[in-house]
């Protein structure tokens, strides 16, 4: 994926996190105003859901973001080598500089998408329930 089309696809993933996100939170907060000291069977399952949900999606999160950071650690120790053996092949500066900026991105894209994936769904889901 070009380095610009990441950029998109990351600006709009954190935008639709941002409607998604305080839906969810207002959805939840409500139905626990609702649902006062005894909640029904549903409520339960949704409130134990959501604790779980959350330790799922960090560690999902971590775990992607760990796996990215790894692959552009590979890519760039490549980097380097060609550039120590073939330096009249280029890549010198302006191209690390280059992988480093592309290597945030992809790890942010990968730490966010677990998160955009669940919050989306959430959104989603609660917004069809009663």
């Amino acid at each position: 994926m070009t380095a610009r089309r990441q950029q998109t696809r990351l600006a709009r993933q954190v935008g639709e996190l941002a409607f998604a996100v305080p839906a969810v939170v207002g959805h939840r907060l409500a139905r626990m105003a609702l649902a006062g000291p005894m909640p029904g069977a549903r409520d339960r399952r949704e409130f134990s859901g959501m604790v779980n949900e959350k330790g799922v999606a960090f560690a999902n999160a971590w775990t992607a973001m760990g796996w990215q950071m790894l692959m552009s650690q590979q890519r760039l120790a490549f980097a380097l080598c060609r550039a120590a053996w073939m330096p009249w092949l280029g890549g010198g500066g302006l191209a690390l500089h280059r992988h480093w900026q592309n290597t945030a991105q992809q790890v942010m894209a990968a730490g966010i998408a677990p998160v955009h994936r669940k919050a989306v769904a959430n959104a989603r889901r609660l917004g069809r329930s009663r």
